[in-house]
């Protein structure tokens, strides 16, 4: 249903990580480091350098850290890809209580919703069985699964295509302003994600008065 008095948006799209979840703690960071056998400043680079590939299905669990040891210069057992597989799912797995809760809130007040990640099959498996509010979207879009990962606007198109709205009734919220810039330029009117209280302001700003 579209919405006539919260500046005619029918549709709300949100991001996973760092925005229904926590984002990783420093010592989440350094845990997978002295696992990968790196220092804690080159892990980073190394964890994102082949991750478009992971979240669009073109690499498995095992080839994805395979690729990093290889790029580390380091070998790993079969024991170590899992706990590090492991550690990866922990630490995306801390929910914002105040966003999920904003999330359940979206549909009973007349919303369509969708959530729109760039996510490989693994984390998707755990996520599902994990957090039942998940259900709470009208449509779960994750990268691995329609081979497509943001910023491509293709991924968007799908999504908006799922909901059944137009670009200028929905609401993009994502952590990451290559995803947001992306969104806009298809004439969504989206949001990078900091904090709860700057989401409130930004959501004001557009006229969408079911806030957090």
């Amino acid at each position: 249903m579209e919405q006539t008095d919260s500046g005619g948006f029918a549709a709300v799209i949100l991001d996973y990580g760092a925005v229904l979840c926590h984002p990783p703690f420093p010592h989440e960071i350094a845990r997978m480091s002295q696992a990968l056998g790196v220092t804690p400043e080159k892990f980073p680079n190394l964890y994102s350098h082949s991750r478009d590939d992971y979240d669009r299905g073109d690499l498995t669990t095992n080839e994805y850290w395979a690729r990093l040891a290889r790029d580390a210069g380091v070998e790993l057992s079969s024991e170590t890809v899992e706990a590090l597989a492991q550690l990866d799912r922990d630490m995306w797995s801390r929910p914002n209580d105040e966003m999920t809760s904003w999330l359940v809130s979206l549909r009973p007040a007349g919303y369509k919703t969708a959530l729109l990640s760039n996510m490989q099959h693994d984390m998707i498996a755990h996520v599902r069985a994990k957090f039942p509010w998940l259900n709470d979207f009208d449509h779960q879009i994750f990268s691995s699964e329609v081979r497509v990962v943001k910023p491509d606007p293709a991924v968007y198109r799908v999504c908006l295509a799922k909901l059944g709205t137009v670009p200028r009734e929905t609401i993009f919220i994502d952590d990451r302003e290559e995803n947001v810039a992306a969104a806009r330029a298809l004439g969504i009117t989206a949001f990078r994600f900091g904090s709860v209280p700057d989401l409130r302001r930004d959501l004001a700003s557009a006229g969408f008065r079911h806030a957090p």
